[in-house]
């Protein structure tokens, strides 16, 4: 592995030198093959000791980082990695990525926790991780998962595990608001210039990184949206300078559409819900606006320019859903009437409960009206919306082809997952390596995988996610 640590430059009070706690028999579960051909990492390096953190590759300074956060919207001065190690960073032809250990031992930021993570979250993470990389999405990535041979005591005892994550890097809204937070003024501008070269080279000072972060977000949460997918747990610790999505807690892809949907077992008010996430995004901007401001020197002016830099999260994070859920329904010019198109076909999912992604997978196929859950609902939207790809240039076949490639076939259903993480935890792992090779071709119409597109049956639903720390 190519180390080059930069974070581990930067002042020592940013962060805690620690090694991994051993564990007492690791095991390989997987392996993410090309991830590491990617990463310039030989996969026989990846050795079960290596990925539990029984032992440390030659350049590794395993380090735990400090950060605070809101968490639903309360404020917590001190979070940091209480149960990862980031191990360094490896630099390849895709840059500079980040290699981190979840689930290895306790850390000074683990606040009475045990710093380990149970089987069950580990394997939800690399699912979803990976489905939403295939999907195009920027998330952090999964390179493997290795087993403990240890319990970890939750409601009961689990099998403990450890997630090898992959992200370009790991600093967070709430890496800044910890710094702000200590008035510590010089760790704020090393961080500045750290994520500035890291992230946005072209950016002339924190303002402008502001304003790259805001784009970022923009177009990332316009993903989710255009996915169904609900991230769950919008804390300004789980908000990624970088612009992926990390942290995959209480977060789920909806079945059945409708805007208020939450499935966080911890969000008893809706905060995180599917339709609020656009303003979440927007808020916790606001935070990283804040926390930036000691960096200016005059502080009125800047509150002026980075209000409106903020605010200006609603016009890329507009362009880019209205693109994308163009896109979904065929469209690739502008035309006045999009919008009600789109919120009219959204606002008949909502109201016959719909299921997300069946939905608009059927308005690919010829006779969509025969794959649609309650086609009465749609005679007043489907001929509208006929006429509209009737004004679109280019022949049917080209229609098809947009909306094939904007609506995937598969995402990982809560279900699956599920019944995935229950098989693993009686030592059956077929299921996790099945789905994962179907998601990783999820706009791929395969007989094979015909059972996982179905919707969950009513006693397969899981209406609930959860952290799992």
């Amino acid at each position: 592995m190519r180390f080059d640590n930069s974070y581990a430059r930067l002042p020592a009070r940013m962060y805690t030198r620690l090694n991994p706690e051993p564990v007492s028999d690791p095991q390989i579960i997987a392996v993410n093959a090309p991830l590491a051909a990617e990463l310039g990492i030989d996969p026989a390096q990846l050795t079960a000791e290596v990925l539990a953190g029984n032992a440390l590759p030659e350049g590794a300074e395993p380090l735990a980082q400090a950060y605070a956060g809101h968490q639903f919207g309360g404020w917590v001065p001190q979070l940091g990695d209480g149960r990862a190690i980031l191990l360094g960073e490896v630099v390849g032809e895709h840059g500079r990525r980040d290699i981190q250990l979840k689930g290895s031992g306790r850390t000074p930021y683990s606040r009475q926790g045990d710093g380990r993570a149970w089987l069950g979250p580990v394997l939800r993470e690399y699912i979803l991780s990976e489905a939403m990389h295939a999907l195009g999405v920027p998330t952090t990535r999964a390179l493997a998962v290795a087993t403990t041979g240890e319990r970890v005591q939750r409601e009961q005892g689990f099998p403990g595990a450890v997630l090898t994550r992959v992200a370009s890097s790991h600093i967070r809204v709430g890496t800044f608001q910890y710094f702000a937070a200590r008035s510590d003024t010089e760790a704020l501008q090393a961080l500045t210039d750290h994520v500035i070269a890291r992230h946005y080279p072209n950016a002339d000072g924190p303002m402008d990184m502001l304003r790259g972060v805001v784009q970022a977000q923009a177009r990332l949460v316009a993903q989710w949206m255009s996915l169904g997918f609900i991230h769950g747990v919008m804390n300004t610790d789980n908000t990624a300078l970088s612009g992926e999505t990390i942290d995959y807690g209480p977060c789920a892809f909806m079945d059945g559409y409708h805007p208020s949907t939450v499935f966080s077992s911890i969000d008893q008010y809706g905060r995180y819900a599917y339709q609020n996430q656009p303003n979440i995004a927007a808020w916790n901007l606001a935070q990283l606006a804040t926390a930036l401001l000691p960096l200016m020197a005059d502080r009125e002016a800047a509150i002026e320019e980075a209000t409106e830099v903020v605010n200006g999260f609603v016009e890329p994070f507009q362009a880019e859903w209205m693109r994308l859920f163009r896109a979904k329904i065929g469209l690739a010019r502008e035309e006045e009437g999009d919008e009600t198109l789109i919120t009219g076909l959204l606002g008949r999912m909502a109201t016959s409960n719909s299921d997300f992604t069946n939905t608009f997978r059927a308005l690919t196929r010829e006779d969509a009206s025969a794959h649609i859950t309650d086609p009465g609902a749609w005679d007043s939207w489907l001929p509208d919306w006929q006429a509209r790809l009737a004004r679109e240039p280019g022949e049917a076949v080209d229609h098809q082809a947009t909306m094939r490639a904007a609506n995937p076939v598969l995402i990982p259903r809560n279900h699956r997952v599920e019944q995935a993480i229950q098989a693993g935890l009686t030592g059956d792992f077929a299921p996790f390596h099945r789905l994962n090779a179907a998601l990783a071709a999820p706009h791929v119409d395969n007989p094979d995988y015909t059972d996982l597109t179905h919707p969950p049956e009513d006693h397969e639903r899981v209406t609930r996610t959860f952290c799992g720390t």
